[in-house]
């Protein structure tokens, strides 16, 4: 199915092979409610994707987890100053 989109141009995968977090542990992106997300955030900052990240779970609507280095709340309220 990947493969189908990455075609007709709606998703690009190929950012996601070079993030960080792909990486790592998983669950430090997914913490509990309440639980720390520093040490994802510090993953993120060095990544060179980060933007990309950002906009695809932006553009996705992505409502859980650290994304472009922003957990769902920032992204909310990043969103709300865009529109």
């Amino acid at each position: 199915m990947g493969e189908l989109l990455a075609v007709s141009g709606e998703f690009d995968e190929e950012w996601q092979e070079r993030a960080l977090c792909a990486q790592t542990d998983p669950e430090a992106f997914f913490p509990e409610k309440g639980g720390s997300t520093r040490e994802a955030k510090q993953i993120c900052n060095s990544c060179e994707v980060r933007s990309e990240c950002l906009e695809y779970a932006l553009g996705h609507d992505e409502r859980f987890g650290i994304w472009g280095g922003l957990s769902e709340r920032e992204r909310r309220r990043l969103k709300r100053r865009v529109v």
